[in-house]
């Protein structure tokens, strides 16, 4: 995973108010498996950014590469 790659929360996190299922983008790369992410709603209002392991993502792809 890598900066602007489009993922989805895979546990919920509610201290954050994310649920399982959310849509964000990797914003930052700490260290190997550690990501920013920010969580935007439709009009572009960011309501989540959150620091997160990658076995708590999974990347999304809109076609496949096979």
């Amino acid at each position: 995973m890598e900066i602007l790659d489009v993922v989805a929360l895979m546990t919920n996190l509610p201290q954050e108010n994310l649920c399982r299922g959310q849509v964000g983008t990797i914003v930052e790369v700490y260290e190997p498996g550690v990501f920013e992410v920010e969580f935007v709603d439709l009009q572009g209002k960011t309501y989540g950014l959150a620091t997160l392991h990658e076995e708590q993502l999974i990347k999304l792809y809109y076609q496949c590469a096979f």
